[in-house]
């Protein structure tokens, strides 16, 4: 596939855009800050610019291309999908309504122009926040354990709310044109390096990820979903919870539930480390099944 990948220099973004390029496929990051990949082609784009916006979909991915014989831009995109990454990645980096602003009309912006152009499949990352845990004021408990993608999703921050709005425009131009929009709610993204730098801490205490619903996602299990999206056609408008299958703690299940979810509804039995973040979802539509752990860096001091 020709794949135009938004904010592939961004911390998810420059780990799962060489993945693409690894499996062979062409992938064009579209970024305001170079990734400097030998195997991705870099796009200087401002995607809250509309006519950027369109003008680089619109383009010829890489000089190579201007020699295929098979490429025809006389009408449409030589892109086969869009992977949309870049957002303001969290509140409080920015002002709210910027933050709110960017993330919105970057979204609109690269929907509108992939639908029109005829690309029929985007990808684009949601968030865990859309379920109001992670930012919101206080303490915050979802209503039932494990969270799925049907439970309600109450934001309180401009960053969650972005990710919302994002998601009902993403719907709407999947009822407009039948491309197929997948949304990824994305739990906490952890890098390779930081199990040793970042979990020693977890592990001793629970309570610091209580707003991540104690899940995380390796970057090399994120990047091995968003293939499993690229490669399956036809489902319309879906969204779907991105976690690996543990949760990013010691502790057990049974004891984050007397720790922390008293009077939780827990909706079916789980495993003893299984993560409250369900991807039962993207397991059962998808085949997605993640292959990395904290457990392989270090000790669980539980077992």
């Amino acid at each position: 596939m020709r794949i135009f990948f938004t904010g592939g220099s961004g911390k998810a973004g420059h780990h799962v855009a060489p993945f693409l390029a690894a499996q062979g496929h062409q992938v064009t990051n579209a970024d305001l800050t170079p990734l400097g990949h030998p195997d991705v082609t870099d796009l200087r784009v401002d995607l809250t610019d509309a006519g950027q916006t369109y003008s680089a979909l619109a383009g010829v991915p890489t000089q190579a291309d201007f020699d295929d014989p098979d490429l025809d831009l006389t009408r449409g995109s030589a892109y086969d999908a869009v992977v949309h990454f870049a957002a303001v990645p969290a509140p409080m980096l920015s002002a709210d309504s910027a933050t709110y602003a960017t993330n919105v009309l970057s979204t609109y912006h690269v929907l509108e122009a992939a639908t029109r152009l005829g690309v029929r499949k985007v990808v684009f990352a949601s968030s865990e926040t859309t379920y109001g845990v992670c930012f919101g004021q206080g303490e915050r408990k979802p209503l039932y354990v494990p969270v799925d993608e049907e439970h309600p999703v109450v934001p309180e921050d401009s960053y969650a709310m972005s990710k919302v709005a994002s998601e009902v425009t993403a719907r709407s131009f999947h009822a407009r044109t039948g491309a197929d929009v997948y949304g990824l709610r994305i739990n906490n993204v952890i890098e390779p390096h930081e199990y040793a730098e970042k979990f020693p801490a977890f592990l001793a205490d629970p309570a610091l990820r209580r707003r991540n619903l104690f899940a995380y996602i390796d970057t090399r299990d994120l990047g091995q979903l968003v293939l499993r999206c690229l490669e399956t056609d036809g489902l319309g408008f879906e969204v779907f919870n991105v976690a690996n299958a543990d949760m990013s703690v010691a502790a057990t299940t049974a004891e984050v539930i007397d720790r922390f979810y008293d009077g939780v509804e827990v909706r079916r039995e789980m495993g003893r480390d299984e993560t409250f973040y369900s991807i039962d979802k993207a397991r059962r539509v998808l085949g997605y099944e993640p292959e990395h752990s904290w457990r392989d860096v270090l000790d669980d001091p539980g077992r």
